[in-house]
């Protein structure tokens, strides 16, 4: 079997490379869109078992794929990732597969259907996640996401090689295997379309894909020319080009490369120097700061209170005051005030239960009560109490 090439584009058209594979019967070698190496596998037959090297170290293996009847177990040597196990139900037309081994929780099943393979997330009664559509003719697959018409996702185009092939269960897992992507993966994919679309390259190395690419300024308003220093193109002096920085910037730190804005809403009054040229109020007498402070006050005024005599102020208060009389209770004398609680008072009489005699009291109560009757427990026996079932 010669090598066979499986060209992967982003979207339906043929237009955006994201991967190449280059598979033969030793093995699959991916390809990233500038002929980078980004994952090697090898095959072993007489094992039936698939390993992921290192690229940089091929004999390093990052991951094993053991096939069996059953289905397949992925062996990761990652710290933190679970191994997952995908096994063969419903007679080889589903694959489940399980985090954490056999007895995980599931979280997909790929079904086999008339045209490829369904992908349904968070087990059986889950969402479809992804489509995989084996074109007629068996030159592409197409993976489509959210159902069979969803959006094209990616496209994979075979050359000497039939697409077909992959629609074994142990054949498409190792086809699933080899294609899938990695979060950081698809990241750096995403990356590279949007420079693609801004009309540059990919960001440079600890430089944010969100800087500012355009062209620049000087404080001047001049263009900055491509070989002009970043701080001469500040409005600051070159320190290479021997200039002197001010002693308030000595501390300061070289931001090179970084926009700055002029300050043009910042007040043009505050006075400019060294904080020692500037006047300290410490410096000031204290008679000094008074003077200015009463300037302009007058002296506040007698208010007209003071011009009444203290005896005027409480004389008012002095004829208003009168004698207290005594009320009319105090021409009560105390024989009259009692005579009239005497005259009402009453002797207290018996009443009438005094006169029932205490056996007719409680006679009623007596002959309203029956004789007692024994309960029904008493017809049960000891036996059936003790088993708590009824005898028969």
């Amino acid at each position: 079997m010669t090598e066979s090439v499986i060209t992967e584009f982003t979207g339906s058209q043929r237009e955006s490379i994201s991967r190449i594979y280059r598979y033969s019967v030793s093995g699959v070698l991916v390809l990233d869109s500038h002929d980078v190496t980004r994952r090697l596998y090898r095959f072993d037959p007489s094992s039936n078992t698939m390993t992921e090297n290192d690229p940089a170290q091929p004999g390093k293996i990052l991951r094993r794929f053991v096939f069996d009847t059953y289905g397949m177990l992925e062996e990761t040597f990652s710290f933190g990732q679970p191994p997952r196990t995908f096994r063969y139900e419903a007679g080889g037309r589903q694959i489940v597969m399980r985090e954490g081994g056999d007895y995980g929780a599931v979280g997909k099943t790929f079904s086999f259907e008339g045209n490829g393979v369904a992908e349904t997330a968070f087990g059986r009664d889950g969402s479809v996640e992804r489509v995989y559509v084996f074109e007629p003719g068996g030159e592409a697959i197409t993976i489509r996401s959210g159902g069979w018409y969803g959006d094209v996702e990616r496209r994979l185009v075979c050359e000497r090689i039939n697409a077909t092939v992959f629609r074994e269960p142990e054949a498409f897992l190792q086809f699933l295997m080899f294609t899938e992507k990695s979060a950081r993966e698809t990241e750096a994919e995403i990356d590279e379309q949007v420079a693609k679309i801004r009309g540059g390259s990919a960001s440079a190395p600890g430089q944010s894909r969100f800087a500012y690419t355009g062209p620049r300024h000087t404080a001047d308003g001049s263009p900055v020319s491509p070989g002009m220093p970043a701080a001469r193109a500040q409005g600051r002096p070159d320190m290479r080009s021997g200039g002197q920085r001010p002693a308030a910037h000595k501390d300061a730190r070289d931001d090179t490369g970084i926009d700055f804005i002029a300050d043009a809403d910042s007040p043009r009054d505050v006075p400019q120097g060294p904080p020692g040229s500037r006047e300290r109020s410490a410096g000031i007498p204290f008679e000094e700061r008074w003077q200015s402070a009463t300037d302009g006050r007058e002296g506040l005024s007698a208010g007209r209170s003071t011009s009444i005599p203290l005896d005027e102020r409480f004389r008012s208060s002095r004829e208003e005051d009168r004698t207290l009389t005594k009320g009319r209770s105090a021409s009560i004398s105390l024989d009259e005030r009692f005579q009239g609680s005497r005259d009402g008072d009453r002797t207290l009489t018996e009443g009438r239960s005094a006169q029932i005699p205490l056996e007719d009291r409680f006679q009623g109560a007596e002959d309203e009560k029956g004789e007692l009757t024994p309960g029904r427990s008493t017809q049960i026996s000891y036996e059936e109490r003790k088993t708590g079932r009824r005898m028969r």
